[in-house]
């Protein structure tokens, strides 16, 4: 019977990394009272963020720059600057981040502006007003999915060790069906989580989700369409003049609006989702 002894231990992590998780999610499902009462329409960036977190901000900042000529992304994967004076803070911030020669890979671009002092006052604002999710909740949650998965594989790993031990005919069976117990516990839960949850958990707090549900996703538009610089990228006469049935600036709204909410992927125009596509982590 000393398999019972593994089977304890088992259950034991299984039970108590079931119930953190739970508790850690439902802390960061509470948002206070009156959270997003009377509040109007959510900014592009504070979109980006409730949909996306810190580093859709940046992507957003850095098309948004695009779009007014006022640098380059390249389809190489590299930002030029080309207007160094920037309009607020947070374009300072790609200046910056970029450095003094004006030119940098988009990855480190893209890191420097998550952790930019504009960027974490955007997440202050938003999770003061009870629209984001507290990072302290988001990692509470992230930890215990972790110790779920750990205490699933310490289940599988209990479990196989109690089995060498069982003789045959003591019923391995039987054994084995009382691991798969505590086995089922965790995978369930990771289930719920992954379904409820994830990213473990969203950035945007229940409040948020709903003035998110409020946009309208803009259907994206076909790359020829769309007015840029030249006629192999923006579809324009190869001189800066776009020549696209609709007009510039509703065509860069909806396309920022389309990258707010869906991210780098969802942008129509190719030789932009090529300056991010090599550095996605998805």
């Amino acid at each position: 019977m000393l398999w019972l002894l593994f089977l304890l231990v088992a259950c034991a992590a299984a039970v108590a990394s079931c119930a953190r998780l739970c508790l850690a999610a439902i802390a960061a499902a509470q948002e206070p009272e009156g959270a997003g009462a009377g509040r109007g329409a959510l900014s592009l960036y504070e979109a980006a963020f409730l949909s996306g977190g810190p580093q859709r901000v940046g992507d957003l900042a850095l098309v948004a720059m695009d779009r007014q000529r006022r640098l380059l992304l390249a389809h190489t994967g590299w930002v030029t600057v080309v207007d160094p004076d920037g309009k607020d803070e947070l374009e300072r911030s790609v200046i910056t981040a970029i450095g003094p020669h004006g030119q940098s890979p988009v990855p480190p671009v893209r890191a420097a502006l998550a952790g930019a002092a504009p960027v974490r006052a955007l997440a202050d604002r938003l999770v003061a007003a009870g629209l984001a999710v507290p990072a302290a909740a988001r990692t509470n949650v992230a930890a215990a999915v972790r110790q779920v998965r750990a205490a699933a594989g310490l289940v599988l790993l209990m479990g196989a060790a109690a089995l060498l031990i069982v003789e045959p005919e003591a019923g391995r069976e039987k054994a084995a069906a009382w691991f798969a117990l505590p086995l089922l516990l965790t995978l369930g839960c990771l289930t719920i989580a992954r379904i409820e949850a994830h990213p473990y958990t969203r950035w945007a707090s229940p409040a948020g989700q709903k003035l998110l549900g409020r946009i309208e996703t803009p259907r994206p538009r076909p790359a020829r369409f769309a007015p840029g610089r030249g006629g192999d990228r923006r579809g324009g006469d190869g001189q800066g003049r776009g020549v696209g049935v609709y007009g510039r600036e509703g065509a860069d709204a909806e396309l920022l609006t389309l990258l707010a909410l869906h991210g780098a992927s969802a942008l129509p125009d190719p030789a932009l989702r090529a300056a991010f596509k090599a550095h996605w982590g998805h």
